[in-house]
Order: structure tokens, then C-alpha cells, then sequence
């Protein structure tokens, strides 16, 4: 088992979002110019309100890449029974660029959990070349694999998460 998706498989992402894959390309999630997302570590909604950067750091400027950004605990993860929740959508970013170069297909939503801790998923596919993807028409039920297998996107290629919950007004001082 590579040491990378360890965190993914104890944090359920692995399993309840995507199927187990060999991490090939690093990608790395920056809010606010110095805030990185690591696996299972905690930030705040008021951290993640604008759209972070990724940066896709693998592959060459001929290679393309879509990225998803879903919270699988919606609304709450004891019931997640709207499962999964979708954030954004960024197609045909070119290898070595952020996603600030890709086509946005659903504009970022930032987190506002409500009941519990969620985990918010940014999930990197390698497309086999630019291509239309089917968008989805709502963002309730979203399914990360249903979606790479009807876009012909395969496994992943990277994945990282992060928790966040309600803040309250004392947290946010």
C-alpha cells in the first residue's frame, strides 16, 4: 500500500468516493496564497470562501487534466443521503499550470457545513485528451465515479481532503 492514499483509505475517500488508484501526478490545493491542504487536516469555512489554486505538477502542456472538488457527508455524515455534493468543476488544464487554466464547468462553491465535520475531496483525473464532459445538472448527488466512467476519465491521478465544520462565532474571531 503507497504511503499517499493511506490517509485517503483511513479517511474513507478511498471506498466512499473513489476507487483505490497509484498516485502518478502531485497536485497541490493553496487557499489564500499560503493556507495547504493536507489530508485530514481541518479548516475553517471562513479559510475556504474564495477558489483555491491547483497546481497540477506532472505531465506536459499537451496533457490534460480535470479536477473535482465534492463533500461526500452532505448533510451531515452520519446520514449523507444526498451524497455527494459537488463544489467544482475544471476541465482541460494543462499539465504543469494550475486549474486557473483549465475550462470551469461548475463554478466553485465554498464549504458551509452545517451538522458534523465534512471532508471536502479534490479529486484529479488524466484526460486521454481535451474533451466536452457531460456536465451535471445539479450539484445533490453527485457521483465522482459514475461521472469518470461516463467521461471516459479513468482512476485518478492524485487526490488530497480536507475537514471542515460549522464555525461558530466565537471560532471565527
Amino acid at each position: 500500500m503507497s504511503r499517499s492514499v493511506e490517509p485517503l483509505i483511513v479517511g474513507r475517500v478511498i471506498g466512499e468516493v473513489i476507487d483505490s488508484f497509484n498516485p502518478c501526478v502531485k497536485m497541490v490545493v493553496t487557499y489564500n496564497s499560503n493556507k495547504l491542504v493536507f489530508n485530514g487536516h481541518e479548516l475553517y469555512p471562513s479559510a475556504v470562501i474564495s477558489k483555491p489554486k491547483v497546481e497540477v505538477q506532472g505531465g506536459d502542456l499537451r496533457s490534460f487534466f480535470t479536477l473535482i472538488m465534492t463533500d461526500p457527508d452532505v448533510p451531515g455524515p452520519s446520514d449523507p443521503y444526498l451524497r455527494e455534493h459537488l463544489h467544482w468543476i475544471v476541465t482541460d488544464i494543462p499539465g504543469t499550470t494550475d486549474a486557473s487554466f483549465g475550462r470551469e464547468l461548475i463554478t466553485y462553491e465554498s464549504p458551509k457545513p452545517n451538522i458534523g465535520i465534512h471532508r471536502f475531496v479534490f479529486v484529479l483525473f488524466k484526460q486521454k485528451r481535451r474533451q466536452n464532459v457531460i456536465v451535471p445538472s445539479f450539484r445533490d448527488h453527485f457521483n465522482t465515479r459514475q461521472f469518470a466512467e461516463e467521461n471516459e476519465l479513468g482512476l485518478p491521478v492524485a487526490a488530497v481532503f480536507f475537514n471542515a465544520q460549522r464555525e461558530t462565532a466565537a471560532r471565527r474571531r
